[in-house]
């Protein structure tokens, strides 16, 4: 005798497509007013927040991921179909204005339709991914319902940390009219064309100099970074690998020098640099310098090394390396992440110094980046040549940055567990 085993699965009920719904529901609303928010503060643009067509709209792209979601055997054409559906409603609904946009073209009320409607569209699929809609658990909604407002949570702090440097941006590229007759739009003016734009950056870097504040900062960060990785690695080394009196004492008070406010430092600093010469002078700085980041640097390099294995190094000894060998064969190749990062870190603390170089520069010549923007810091020069320098000074800096992401990371977490 034989059976035929049917195997049969729970059909897709109303309830999980109303589940679905409001997944949609919340995800688009959230779109919708983090959209608005970006084109009212930071676009400048006039926007009245649709809320209740939003929600409507989310209601109705849930049901529909839901409903074709878990049907394997629906052709692409009948899905798609039913989003440019849904999208269509939405556009003759909203009278072509979709995200309350006033003075806004028809042809970019579709376009930011569409968008608002993928974007939202993919959250829904990343949120409902670990959910069966057809056996539908309370467990698994309240992680599809944090997912989502963590995501909305992430995309408005994003924002929060972007406005500042929009707001410099957009300040940077107006006209002095501009300027002063709406200081508060964050609209950039693109109609004006590329040399107006950049107007007050021309008259930052040659008018103002700030090409030779560039090289001179430049200068000054890239030796203050060669020689505190230097005496950095030989230190942290130093402090983990050998032995010698007062090695604990010298471990734990590496940081020291932190417990004192630089403006207590700068003070005695001032008073024996005028003694010997180096005030208002570039070398000046460069002892300055490393003596404020050697600490920092030999201490977050001392813990990476001790995350390194000492067997390593023993096997150089035996095979005949001396212990300079040791160092620049074995432990700095395994040590690059860290100094990476290390070196990031320190370049962007003499890049952006300002107190040490504002109290011992007095000379135009050799002033620093942050030195020279006080010169921007007047009534008479006005306020998007100031925005202009920020901009220049932030640059290199957020450029740097994202290159050597991946060695500022690993080099920073490596060394938090100890080996």
């Amino acid at each position: 005798m034989s059976a035929t085993n049917v195997i049969t699965r729970p059909t897709l009920s109303p309830a999980s497509i109303a589940i679905a719904a409001g997944v949609g529901s919340l995800t688009v609303g959230m779109v919708v007013a983090l959209w608005a928010l970006v084109a009212s503060v930071v676009g400048g643009m006039v926007t009245v927040l649709p809320l209740g067509q939003a929600l409507l709209v989310g209601l109705a792209l849930g049901a529909v991921i839901g409903a074709f979601r878990e049907r394997r055997d629906t052709p692409l054409a009948i899905a798609v179909g039913a989003g440019l559906v849904v999208a269509l409603v939405w556009l003759l609904v909203s009278g072509f204005r979709p995200l309350g946009l006033e003075a806004v073209e028809p042809v970019w009320g579709v376009a930011y339709a569409f968008i608002a409607l993928a974007v939202a569209g993919q959250l829904v699929r990343y949120g409902l991914r670990d959910f069966d809609l057809r056996r539908p658990r309370r467990d698994v909604l309240e992680r599809v319902i944090v997912r989502l407002l963590r995501g909305f949570g992430f995309s408005f702090f994003a924002v929060i940390i972007l406005f500042p440097f929009w707001y410099m941006l957009s300040a940077s590229l107006k006209g002095r009219a501009a300027m002063l007759r709406d200081p508060a739009n964050l609209a950039i003016e693109f109609h004006l064309g590329v040399r107006q734009l950049l107007v007050g950056y021309r008259e930052v870097l040659f008018t103002f100099d700030f090409l030779n504040f560039i090289g001179n900062s430049a200068l000054v960060a890239f030796v203050t970074m060669v020689v505190t990785l230097v005496m950095a690695v030989l230190g942290a080394y130093a402090v983990t690998r050998l032995a010698f009196p007062g090695r604990t004492f010298l471990s734990r008070s590496i940081l020291l020098i932190y417990m004192f406010p630089a403006i207590v430092l700068v003070i005695p600093l001032y008073a024996v640099f005028t003694q010997l010469g180096l005030r208002n002078t570039l070398p000046g700085l460069l002892i300055v310098y490393p003596a404020t980041t050697i600490p920092v640097a030999l201490y977050m390099l001392r813990s990476y090394f001790q995350t390194l294995p000492k067997d390593l190094e023993e096997a150089g000894l035996i095979d005949g390396c001396t212990r300079a060998q040791v160092i620049w064969r074995i432990t700095l190749p395994l040590s690059m992440p860290a100094i990476a990062s290390v070196g990031l870190y320190v370049f962007m603390i003499a890049w952006n110094e300002f107190l040490f170089a504002f109290m011992f520069l007095d000379n135009p010549a050799i002033f620093t980046l942050p030195r020279g923007m006080v010169m921007l810091d007047s009534q008479e020069v006005p306020r998007q040549y100031l925005m202009a320098g920020a901009m220049i000074i932030t640059l290199p800096i957020m450029l740097l940055f994202f290159w050597f992401e991946k060695y500022l990371v690993g080099g920073l977490t490596a060394g938090g567990v100890k080996g």
